[in-house]
């Protein structure tokens, strides 16, 4: 599916064509958006974006075979498009990003849903998720929450996710991604949410910022366009929590939420068990206290289902109840994922985290690994990947995970990658599992040494391509069909 529940009446053929001032004949309705002809569904809308490597256009004529009720082209592209292609199933339009961003601004225009915006160096999708979670349980249909699929939270992904907003919706919850100053602004202006989250301010994209001042000010873009009456929740552990405080009054921000251990915070952790595959978690919020149960581990998941609580909040939705339904969330693919892995004589489990890679990410990864609990003689391996767009910084940073490695006990590390050997000369002799250039390289690696019993994690940005050792484990009787790697930045 794209993103959420199709619904039938999403847009007609003439909505379309005023909502981007386009030009149609056709008479259609779609229940659904796409820019992508690989994942179009029947009474999907394609748009065909030009992009750097590819043109959508090329792909028209194979989305509207696959059932893709009509395609939103550029006017001087239609006629190329030859006779295979009716006419009427085409909206045209000088720019199809411009397009889909006033289809986007269209879509939220008409709609009366409460919006949720989320940003942060990390954590944004798991608690984008927690928080679609906790929101679907309080409503009747799920075409009533709509929310961001997977990462698509960039210039493309964010006016795609609105474009798919049913006019029923009563939530949104978006996610907006960046590695720049000025990204997240027009992001926020064109969504107007209600609620504008920053889980944290870590390293994460060092490589394009002066300093940890600058990737606040550019999370800090979320509230440029809240609504008058929008409501800021912010970490209030983070360093940089004044500074965006700061930048969220400057913005004209009245109301900020807080999150996190300290006694002051608005909703304040008063207990946390930490369990191999849960945590049990207090809080107080507003003076009132209860209980409930995080389904995935880790300290950081803990932290951020609080901020999910602020935003219920917030938003006006029951935080009890959306507390409740956070013990069914579950770790995403490449992101906390976990596997029973059966190697035939007996199982081990997978932590799949190959995803991404920051410093912060990379050491509450870590610190889940710890918590862990091996079957009867099993290991706790971790499997690292170099973490990417860390800058001058990158050196010290990769070095540093030793304390985090050494300190949660973790028995053997395997290593791959130019900046990861700074990590694997940190190491202490008894808990190196190997070192190479490339994750590929590791395969044969780590397939050997694992037993039954282990629990391995696996985590790296997304351009070292950490994702072939999963693949191969999860296969660990046919290594010679590895997916190929796609290097994106990371």
């Amino acid at each position: 599916m794209n993103g959420m529940a199709h619904t039938s009446d999403l847009w007609t053929a003439s909505e379309i064509a005023k909502a981007t001032a386009g030009a149609t004949e056709g008479n259609w309705l779609v229940s659904g958006v796409s820019i992508d002809s690989r994942v179009v569904e029947n009474g999907d809308l394609f748009v065909a974006i030009r992009g750097p490597n590819h043109d959508g256009h090329a792909y028209v004529v194979d989305a509207l075979a696959k059932g893709a009720a009509g395609a939103v082209v550029r006017a001087a592209e239609a006629v190329g498009l030859g006779s295979s292609v009716d006419k009427d199933r085409l909206v045209c339009v000088d720019d199809t990003l411009v397009a889909l961003e006033n289809l986007a601004r269209a879509a939220r225009e008409r709609s009366h849903a409460r919006i949720a915006a989320i940003t942060g160096s990390v954590g944004k999708t798991s608690t984008k998720e927690a928080l679609r979670r906790a929101l679907g349980a309080q409503v009747d249909g799920p075409s009533r929450v709509c929310a961001s699929e997977g990462n698509l939270n960039n210039h493309w992904g964010l006016p795609l996710s609105l474009a798919r907003l049913p006019k029923e919706a009563a939530y949104g919850v978006f996610e907006m991604g960046m590695n720049h100053l000025g990204e997240i602004s027009p992001l926020s202006r064109m969504a107007r949410p209600h609620v504008a989250v920053i889980t944290t301010v870590s390293d994460t994209h060092r490589e394009f910022f002066e300093s940890l001042d600058q990737i606040a000010d550019a999370k800090a873009e979320i509230f440029d366009g809240l609504t008058p009456d929008g409501v800021a929740v912010l970490n209030a552990n983070n360093p940089k929590l004044d500074r965006i405080v700061g930048a969220a009054r400057a913005a004209g921000v009245n109301r900020v939420m807080t999150f996190g251990n300290l006694p002051d915070a608005d909703c304040r952790l008063v207990d946390i068990t930490l369990n191999a595959a849960s945590s049990d978690i207090t809080v107080e919020i507003e003076g009132r206290a209860f209980s409930y149960i995080m389904g995935v581990p880790g300290r950081h998941l803990a932290m951020n289902s609080l901020a999910t609580l602020c935003a219920l909040h917030a938003l006006g939705a029951d935080v009890e109840a959306g507390a409740a339904a956070l013990a069914n969330v579950q770790g995403l693919k490449g992101r906390g994922e976990r596997h029973q892995v059966d190697m035939g004589e007996g199982t081990f489990e997978l932590i799949d985290e190959s995803y991404n890679a920051s410093p912060a990410s990379m050491s509450a990864a870590i610190a889940v690994l710890a918590t862990s609990q091996p079957q009867s003689g099993g290991r706790k391996i971790a499997v690292l990947g170099d973490m990417l767009e860390l800058g001058d910084q990158s050196e010290k940073l990769h070095a540093a995970l030793v304390v985090p490695l050494v300190e949660g006990g973790i028995d053997f590390v395997f290593t791959a990658g130019l900046h990861m050997s700074l990590l694997w000369e940190a190491l202490p002799a008894n808990m190196r599992g190997g070192h190479v250039g490339t994750a590929k390289k590791l395969v044969p690696m780590v397939s050997s040494s694992v037993q039954p019993g282990d629990v391995v994690m696996v985590k790296g940005s997304l351009g070292s391509c950490t994702r072939i050792v999963v693949d191969a484990l999860l296969e660990t009787r046919r290594h010679d069909a590895l997916a190929p790697c796609v290097v994106n930045g990371g």
